[in-house]
Parts: C-alpha cells; sequence; structure tokens
C-alpha cells in the first residue's frame, strides 16, 4: 500500500540543542580541543568602558572558524550559514531562538583586532600540533601563491607625475628640509628626479600603442576598451586598494593581487609560519620576514629549524646573509641570471682584482674601484681596467665596446654568500635534487589546499593588515583541522580489521570504540 506523509507543524516543541547534536560532531571536539579564553586578555584594549556590550570575542573568532573551515568568502553567507546549522550554532553557543551578529559586525571586529590577536591564535593551535608531535623543525620548505585582492583592474588610475621632472624637483627643494646645497650627503633632490625620469619613461613604454599617447583607452571592433599592453604598477595603481598589486602567472590573466608566504614543516605538513606581502616585489623581500616569525613560533615551542628549503624566488644577497647570520642551513638555488664565472676573467682574491686571461689580450688588471648603488638600489663594487691597458688591446672592440677604451665589471657585494650556496649545490647535486622534490612535495600541496578548501583564494577585506589577518585566518584553520584529524584518527591496528572478505562482498564490523568519523 502506498504511503503519504502529512506535515502539520506543532506549536510548541520539548527539545533541546545540545540533543540534536551528535556526540562525535566536528565542532563538538572543535570544542573540546580549543581554549580561546585567552583572547578576552589580548582584545581588552580594543573595548572602551562605556556604550553598548559588543559581539563576544571569541564567538567572534569561531565564526571566522567556520567561514574558513567551509570556505565561506562572504560575510553575509557565513552567518546564513551559521544561522541554518546546529552544530554550529551550539559551538557559537547560540540557541535555536537566538539571532546571530549582524554581518556588519563581523566585518568591523575583523578590522579593529590587530594582527598581533590573530598571530597569536595561530601560535595557539600550532601549539597543540607541537604537544601532539606533529611538527619536528627538521626541514621548513618556503613559497608562495598569489590571492586575490578585492578590487577590479577596473578601477586602476593613472599615476598623477608633474610631467617636468625639473619642476618636480624645484617643487621639493621648496618644501623639503634639505635645501639645495654643497654637502653631498644631501642628494634627495636628484635622487627623486632620477625617479620622475624613469617613471615617465615606463609611461611612456605603457601608452606606446595609444592613438595620441593619451589617457583614454583603445576600443576593439565590438566596443570594448582595450588596456595597455604594458599596464604594470609603475604606470598605474588602484585607488580601491592601494596595497594591491598587478601580478600574473603564465597562461593566467593579470589581476590585482597580494601574495600568501607559508612556511611548512616536512614532517606532517604543518604550517609554522604565515604571512602576507604585496604580489609586486620579489619573494626574496619577504624572506625574512616569514623566517622571523618560523623561528620565533618554533622557539616558542623549544624547536630548533635544521634545514630552510626554498625555490630561487627567494635568492638574493640579504636571503643569503639573513641565513648566515641566524645559522640555517639553507637551500636556496641561486637566481637565473648568476654566473660564477667571468668569461676571459679571473678573481684574485689577495689582490682584490679582475684579471683578463683572454687569448690575445693585453692581460690587463681590473682593480677595485668602488661601490655604488645600481638603478635598483642594490650594492654593487666595480672593478675597472686602466685605458692605457685596454685602449690598444686587439680585442678591445669586442670585449669593451666601439668606443669605451677600458673594460669594466661590477659585481654584488653578496658575491661571496652566492659562491658559497653555488658550491654547496654542485657539491651535493644528489641531495639537493632530493630537497627540491622534497620542498616541492611538502608547501605546493598546503598552499593549493588552502586556496581551493580554505578561503585563501580571495580575501574579502582590503589593505595589507587585512590580508595578513586572512592569510593567519586560513593557515590556522589549516592547522586546527589537521590537529583534530591526526589526534581522533582510527589506528592502524584497527583499520586493517575494520573490513574483511566475505566471499565476494565485504561487511563491516561494528566495534564500540571505532566508529568512522564522516564529518573530517
Amino acid at each position: 500500500m502506498q504511503g503519504r506523509k502529512d506535515f502539520s507543524p506543532q506549536l510548541f516543541y520539548e527539545l533541546s540543542l545540545d540533543g540534536l547534536v551528535p556526540v562525535d560532531n566536528f565542532y563538538r571536539r572543535v570544542n573540546q580541543e580549543l581554549d580561546l579564553h585567552f583572547l578576552y586578555k589580548s582584545t581588552r584594549n580594543y573595548y572602551g568602558t562605556q556604550g553598548q556590550e559588543s559581539i563576544d570575542p571569541i564567538v567572534f573568532f569561531k565564526i571566522l572558524l567556520v567561514g574558513y573551515l567551509n570556505n565561506i568568502n562572504s560575510d553575509r553567507a557565513l552567518i546564513r550559514y551559521c544561522s541554518n546549522c546546529l552544530d554550529v550554532r551550539l559551538f557559537l553557543g547560540y540557541d535555536l531562538n537566538e539571532e546571530l551578529p549582524w554581518h556588519s559586525t563581523i566585518s568591523r571586529t575583523r578590522a579593529l583586532f590587530g594582527e598581533e590577536v590573530f598571530l597569536q591564535l595561530f601560535q595557539m593551535i600550532l601549539g597543540l600540533c607541537v604537544t601532539k608531535g606533529m611538527v619536528s623543525g627538521k626541514r621548513q620548505a618556503v613559497d608562495s601563491a598569489f590571492i586575490k585582492a578585492n578590487a577590479s583592474m577596473d578601477s586602476l588610475v593613472e599615476k598623477e607625475v608633474l610631467k617636468d621632472a625639473s619642476a618636480f624637483v624645484n617643487e621639493l627643494e621648496e618644501n623639503s628640509e634639505f635645501k639645495a646645497c654643497s654637502d653631498p650627503n644631501k642628494t634627495v633632490t636628484s635622487t627623486r628626479k632620477k625617479l620622475v625620469e624613469q617613471h615617465h619613461k615606463w609611461k611612456k613604454e605603457a601608452f606606446k600603442g595609444m592613438p595620441g599617447h593619451v589617457k583614454t583607452l583603445q576600443k576593439n571592433e565590438d566596443g570594448e576598451d582595450i588596456r595597455p599592453k604594458f599596464l604594470s604598477n609603475h604606470t598605474h595603481y588602484s585607488p580601491t586598494d592601494p596595497d594591491a598589486k598587478i601580478s600574473t602567472k603564465p597562461g593566467k590573466p593579470r589581476q590585482l593581487n597580494y601574495a600568501g608566504q607559508l612556511a611548512v614543516d616536512d614532517q606532517n605538513h604543518v604550517i609554522t609560519g604565515a604571512c602576507a606581502s604585496t604580489a609586486g616585489s620579489k619573494d626574496s623581500t619577504i624572506f625574512s620576514e616569514i623566517m622571523d616569525q618560523t623561528i620565533d613560533n618554533l622557539n616558542q615551542n623549544e624547536i630548533k629549524i635544521g634545514e630552510v628549503l626554498a625555490d630561487a624566488g627567494y635568492s638574493s644577497g640579504t636571503s643569503l646573509q639573513y641565513c648566515e647570520d641566524h645559522n640555517l642551513n639553507a637551500w636556496i638555488p641561486n637566481f637565473g641570471q648568476y654566473k660564477p664565472n667571468r668569461e676571459g676573467f679571473i678573481f684574485n682574491k689577495k689582490e682584490n682584482r679582475y684579471e683578463c686571461i683572454q687569448e690575445g689580450g693585453n692581460k690587463a688588471y681590473l682593480p677595485y674601484k668602488k661601490t655604488s648603488k645600481d638603478s635598483k638600489g642594490y650594492e654593487k663594487k666595480s672593478y675597472r681596467s686602466s685605458e692605457k691597458d685596454c685602449g690598444q688591446c686587439p680585442l678591445r672592440e669586442s670585449c669593451c665596446g666601439k668606443v669605451t677604451k677600458f673594460k669594466k665589471l661590477d659585481e654584488s657585494i653578496h658575491k661571496p654568500l652566492y659562491e658559497k650556496m653555488h658550491e654547496k649545490l654542485t657539491q651535493n647535486k644528489a641531495y639537493h635534487r632530493r630537497l627540491v622534490k622534497r620542498r616541492s612535495a611538502t608547501v605546493e600541496p598546503v598552499l593549493g589546499t588552502l586556496i581551493n578548501f580554505f578561503n585563501m583564494k580571495r580575501i574579502n577585506s582590503r589593505g595589507m593588515a587585512q590580508a595578513n589577518k586572512h592569510v593567519l585566518m586560513s593557515s590556522l584553520s589549516y592547522n586546527l583541522k589537521k590537529y583534530l584529524r591526526f589526534i581522533f584518527k582510527i589506528p592502524n591496528a584497527l583499520a586493517q580489521v575494520l573490513f574483511l572478505h566475505q566471499g565476494k562482498n565485504l561487511f563491516f564490523i561494528n566495534l564500540p570504540n571505532a566508529t568512522p568519523n564522516t564529518s573530517f
């Protein structure tokens, strides 16, 4: 006989929220393991003594955790999700008839709290992982990934700079404490003039294909705007989010991004350091910051770093110097343009000079002359020969050029560090290849997981500080879930007897303490 279900809602129910949520629920286990009462002390200074009570800081961070654990980017969608889930309501401490905080309260509170509060929460969860033996410190793999900023490419505007660089300098001199004078140390005006001229060179190139070199954009056959081919951070910025920078990867469209920097322990892929950086700068510029945090986080748990693994994007003189100063066993390949030797020249360390060894040449010496900064701000040593040695050399044109009568070689002041790293990598090629694979297998899957499943793909707020909070929240959510999976996993010996063959079929043995948890 066919059945038919009729529904007539009751006016009154006798039930409890606690009884509706299973004992082994994921959020129950989070509550059991996570003690967030330290947040009251950490956030005390952000509140006044008068007015209405704000949202409970513990409730606020629990709501954020729910959003990152469920890959929810919108605050509106997050509050709707929390309102509709019984286990989340129990996790937050809100009964069935209680109204959850407004979505704008979440965004305002996120902006109110400083980055240090988010870092403390990250360190607390990392400490839980350490107590369970999930972190060894033997190897730390470092890498980064782009995070979509909360700003569109359509918001870009051209940087406004005075047309005449000399007029800019005059204005600067009138308003600067460094007046034009004979003091060689006060060269701010000339430096700024060079930067302005450089900017106009970039701008001219960016708008080279535009009709009349004007600001207006070209139109395609469909009437859509065509952006300049060389649109860059040198010529444009976003007033919506000035900290977001134009960046791209091969095969990907250009967009405004931040960069998420991670340090991951290779034992259980626990994140030991996390921060945000500008996408327009090189990874090497942020290396010291991410390592400072990682070292501090591990020192709090009495763990020393063994090896640091990074790709060539982190290679720079300052990065290598940082590793030397902190006694870090780093494996960072030198950048692609690095050349260990100068073709046709050898370096005499004792005399601090280069010597020409080209066949048919005059065997000129290139002694050290000075140390100066190039156009990009890098300090370099200059070695130069005399016109007497190179002026009549048969190889002058091919070596020095058609006009120049001397040879000049520039090298980084950090060249000894590059040479040391090059020697280290070449002497242990097999070991280095294993470490390269180890690095990619450690940190890259973590970055992919954060982007696809832990809400790090896009930031829903603006500014570098907010981006840093975003990366920290995504990372600590990942560590928390990994921690819970680790402590509540089914023992291997027990897992082997859960599924047994019975003829052609499988049957499940229902053991009292072996209930698999599908909520993870």
